[in-house]
Parts: C-alpha cells; structure tokens; sequence
C-alpha cells in the first residue's frame, strides 16, 4: 500500500484535496494540548487515502468569557482564515468548521514551527538594533529589565495588519509559527472581531507608521469584498454577528482614512499577558 499523501498547510479552495480532507475526513484523537485555556486537542486526519495532523477544537470545549458570546470562538478562528485567505496573504493555516467526536467545532492543519527561526528576543540595549522592532521593556529578574523586540519582517507586518482588520485581542509570540518553508502563520484566533477596540499584539514596532502600499491595496480589495452582498461579507455572515461585521469594514475604511499602522489606544492593555 503507497504512504498516505501529507498535505503542506496552504490556502483552501472549495473542491481541492485538502479542503475535501478537512471537511469531510475521519478525525482520529492522538491527545489534548494541555497548556491551552480551551480544549484543544491534536488529532489525525484521513479521508480518501490522504492524511495529516491537525487541531480540533470543539465549542463544547470552550470556557466562557465576559466579553465575548459563549460558543462562538470555533466561528472567530474560522472567520479569521476566511480574512487570511481574502487579503492573499494565506497568514492562517487551513480552517473549517465542522462536526467531530465531540460535536461541532473548527478544524486547522498541523503546522509545524521551524525551531531555529527568531521572530521575538530580549535585548539588554536601549534600542533594538539592526533588523529588530521595539515592543517595550519587560522585566527579567533581580530589577533587572531588559528590550522586547521582534523581527523587522514583512510576514510579521502583514500580520500586524490582519490583526488590526480582525482586532486580535490575544497575538502572543507563541501564536507565531514560522514553518521550515519559510512562510509565517497565526493561530488561536478565537478572540477576535469584537466590535470594541481589543487590538492587544506584541506586533507594535511599525505603530503610526504609514501602512505600505501593499497593505494600502489589500485594504482597498478587502473593503469591496465587506460591501454588503460582497464575498468575503457574505462568508462572514455565517460565522460573526451582523454588528461585528460591520466593525469589521469600519475598520478597514479606517485604516485606509489613516494611511498608518493603529497605535496602542490606552483604554485597553496593549500587550497579551503572558506576552509569549
């Protein structure tokens, strides 16, 4: 018998392989992912002869929280793709919703992180450096306080500007997956599209620059595609509530008015705590 085939993480197109896998293949448990607030849980996917590893999270599985409607984080993580997937960025990894062992949540391929890639670092230096953005001091024992810094990358600032489209409220340095081929993915979207301002990033070094003009043109596209009756509006509706999507669009018609990057906006904490 030939090995199962192993599908890379890329976008999905209804009708390929890897978006029949995920939606209509077999979901095996292999176990849970402890260190998550939610059920999370790794399983194996198969369906016609392919397989791959993926995350199941089930709505079951979710624990309340003040801010946001009980059971609705599997849609966010959803919608947060079906955004990727509209700016042609493909930032998030494959994404449905579906049913599973434990009912209805989303399902995401495996991606995964390359060990040796170097997106976040503490610098014991008043300025980041060559090829570094300041994110703030942070504390490292003994009064001792050092520079948190990312990455000057452009995969990280196309990310830090899905983030302010869907209003990530959660975009830890644990959330960054650099794979081996050398593109960059997001995860954990549950918290994101409230219709209040929650934007908390580690993803502040390019704050009140002016976007670039390739961010200016996916904006530009996104905005027709949030138009009601638009595609990407349309998907949208079936997985966040009418007023989320409409601050959906306002923010996109904001940042095209600002031409910059968001800035922190003090009524909120700007950072996720633990930041990574």
């Amino acid at each position: 018998m030939p090995a199962p085939e192993r599908i890379p993480p890329r976008g999905l197109t209804p009708g390929t392989p890897a978006a029949e896998l995920l939606t209509e293949g077999e979901l095996t448990v292999r176990g849970r992912i402890r260190e998550a607030s939610n059920a999370v849980l790794f399983c194996r996917i198969s369906y016609d002869g392919t397989e791959a590893d993926c995350v199941y999270k089930p709505v079951a599985g979710e624990r309340p929280l003040w801010d946001f409607p009980d059971g609705t984080l599997a849609r966010r993580e959803v919608a947060a793709y079906e955004v990727s997937e509209a700016t042609g960025w493909g930032l998030v990894p494959p994404t449905v919703l579906r049913d599973g062992p434990y009912g209805e949540g989303m399902c995401q391929l495996w991606v995964e992180a390359d060990a040796e890639a170097r997106l976040l670092a503490l610098v014991e230096a008043e300025e980041p450096g060559e090829g570094w953005r300041a994110i703030g001091e942070a504390e490292v024992g003994e009064g001792r306080t050092a520079l948190l810094v990312h990455a000057d990358d452009e995969r990280l600032r196309r990310l830090a500007v899905l983030d302010a489209v869907i209003n990530n409220a959660d975009r830890k340095g644990g959330h960054l997956l650099p794979a081996a081929d050398g593109r960059l993915y997001g995860i954990d979207h549950g918290v994101t599209f409230n219709a209040e301002n929650k934007l908390r990033t580690l993803l502040w070094g390019w704050a009140g620059e002016p976007l670039p003009g390739e961010a200016l043109e996916v904006l530009r596209r996104l905005a027709g595609e949030l138009a009601p009756a638009g595609p990407l509006a349309t998907r949208l509706a079936q997985l966040i509530t009418p007023v989320e999507l409409d601050a959906v669009l306002e923010r996109v018609e904001a940042l095209l008015k600002s031409g910059r990057h968001p800035e922190p906006g003090g009524e909120w904490p700007s950072i996720p705590w633990p930041p990574v």
